[in-house]
């Protein structure tokens, strides 16, 4: 059943492809159809901003991953929440608006990728913002995304900062600025209180479009190939019915960093020794495809308090109720509270020329979000390493293109990883040492007073971290043979096919992810138009 066709099909409505569907289609000449595998943003707890704690977990809107057992965590296997619904994880995730740091670009381009330098890279990042402080060198006005201070503060918070500044690290007021390193707090991609995800900046303002579609329930299985071309997009609709969109110009994958290496597989696209044996027909031989896959591990530390936190506050469903009522009045609260308030990008050491390590300061905590607060007054310091050595890969489990394939994260596995991460552990606890943080922490929960040596800490870590939440890397650009797709993002070995998420980053910035997915979906939609018109 071929009834779709499109001058461009884009697979996969999250950050990146949110934004390609925007742009492509602001071309009235040119037709679009959006593919999205899961459904419409209609559940009222994604549009709240602590809504993730709802959401994530729950298989209605989360394709609810799970990792193969780490070695590098003692065996253990982790849940990967990924968003299955219009805005794909943007949806879901935690709201923080990180850019990561220009060296990180500057890195990206010496490899080779021209047109991926910082100064490439940041008049896109202007384009997409809609910036609460104004506009600057460094943001934009008038852009689809809107970027808001937070309308949160919580004491405990305030301690840390102060305590971190204590221990010699600067206030920095604009980590997404001239400069990354030191302690402030959050930006969020929130609007009036409001989640903005990719789907609220850059569909909802143009669904009625006619040369627009947006197919939601639409499952791909394969991208057909022929000839060494892309001509369409196989896909299992909400009914159960196999159908094909098929494209006149260029297919792009936006499926995120499993969803697009699985893709590309099932489409005879990847390693050949490894599609034969799931009986798969081998169009391009390109081992790269689900390598090189990179993710930020976090240790949470808790820190039990002699004072209340926000534990205390949503304990009771009296508390609850007022703090529901005060959201609907006033769009303000715990209910806008992002899942951080306060960060910082600081340096294990003066070896390190930029920071390597990230803070996320939660004025609550608990051993998941979507599992409830713990019963005590508590407050969370989460640190990650920001670069980490470590490279897993994304496999197929057979040939069904509906089954989950596996993910093996292959965490800790250097040397660098596990010193850097120690030492993120040994920062934490140094700044609550310091006022005016000390004077409000009672104990240490975890990892607990016993824990002390690099060792012990290390094994703490092993048993006990889990994602932050940023896959990146399993489709990589480079100008190497090897490379997924090139500097244009095209796939190597077939024409008319892109691929535009996270997927393609060749190392994973040094930050949080969604703000970078939404400038690689600018950049892809530049890059197309720019080929289209040639």
């Amino acid at each position: 059943m071929s009834d779709l066709e499109a001058d461009y099909v884009v697979i996969g409505a999250g950050s990146a492809g949110c934004v390609l569907a925007n742009r492509l289609s602001e071309d009235p000449s040119v037709s679009v159809i959006l593919l999205e595998a899961g459904g419409r943003d209609t559940n009222p707890w994604i549009h709240v901003p602590v809504g993730y704690f709802k959401t994530m977990h729950n298989p209605s809107v989360d394709w609810c991953f799970k990792t193969e057992p780490d070695p590098g965590l003692n065996g253990r296997r982790l849940e990967w929440p990924r968003g299955k619904v219009l805005g794909g994880s943007s949806s879901l995730n935690g709201l923080l608006y990180v850019r990561g740091q220009k060296e990180d670009y500057e890195r990206w381009r010496q490899m080779g990728n021209a047109g991926w330098s910082w100064d490439d890279v940041l008049p896109l990042f202007k384009r997409a913002e809609d910036q609460e402080r104004g506009e600057d060198d460094y943001h934009g006005v008038g852009g689809p995304l809107t970027v808001s201070n937070m309308r949160l503060s919580r004491p405990i918070c305030d301690a840390w900062v102060a305590a971190a500044q204590n221990a010699g690290y600067p206030f920095n007021s604009d980590y997404n600025g001239p400069e990354q390193e030191g302690v402030g707090y959050f930006q969020l991609t929130t609007r009036r209180g409001r989640r903005c995800s990719a789907a609220v900046a850059y569909l909802r303002p143009i669904r009625d479009r006619a040369n627009l579609r947006i197919v939601t329930r639409a499952r791909t299985r394969h991208i057909v190939i022929e000839d060494g071309r892309a001509t369409g997009v196989a896909f299992r609709d909400g009914a159960g019915r196999d159908r094909v969109a098929r494209v006149r110009r260029e297919a792009i994958l936006s499926a995120g960093s499993i969803g697009s290496p699985h893709i590309l597989m099932h489409s005879g696209i990847g390693e050949g020794a490894h599609l034969k044996s799931h009986g798969i027909d081998v169009l391009v031989d390109r081992p790269a495809v689900g390598r090189n896959l990179q993710d930020h591990l976090q240790a949470r530390l808790v820190l039990k308090c002699n004072e209340p936190t926000l534990n205390d506050e949503v304990r009771s469903l009296y508390n609850q109720m007022r703090i529901g009522l005060k959201y609907l009045m006033f769009r303000s609260g715990p209910m806008t509270m992002a899942a951080s308030l306060a960060t910082g990008f600081l340096r294990t050491g003066p070896q390190v020329e930029t920071p390597d390590i990230q803070f996320h300061i939660q004025p609550w905590s608990a051993d998941s979000p979507g599992e409830g607060v713990h019963p005590f007054s508590a407050f969370t310091m989460s640190v990650c390493q920001l670069r980490p050595e470590s490279r897993g890969e994304i496999r197929l489990k057979d040939s069904d293109p509906e089954s989950y394939p596996t993910i093996s994260p292959n965490y800790l596995a250097t040397e660098t990883d596990r010193r850097t991460i120690v030492e993120g552990v040994k920062i934490a606890r140094r700044i609550a040492e310091l006022p005016p943080l000390a004077g409000k922490i009672r104990e240490e929960f975890r990892p607990g007073p016993d824990v002390r040596t690099d060792e012990a800490l290390l094994d703490w870590v092993r048993n006990s971290a889990t994602t932050i939440y940023h896959p990146t890397g399993t489709c990589r650009m480079g100008v190497d043979e090897g490379a997924v797709v090139d500097p244009r993002l095209r796939v190597r070995g077939v024409a008319n096919l892109r691929i535009a998420d996270c997927s393609i980053m060749p190392e994973i910035v040094s930050g949080n992810t969604n703000a970078p997915a939404i400038m690689i979906g600018e950049k892809a939609s530049d890059l197309i138009r720019e080929d289209a018109a040639r």
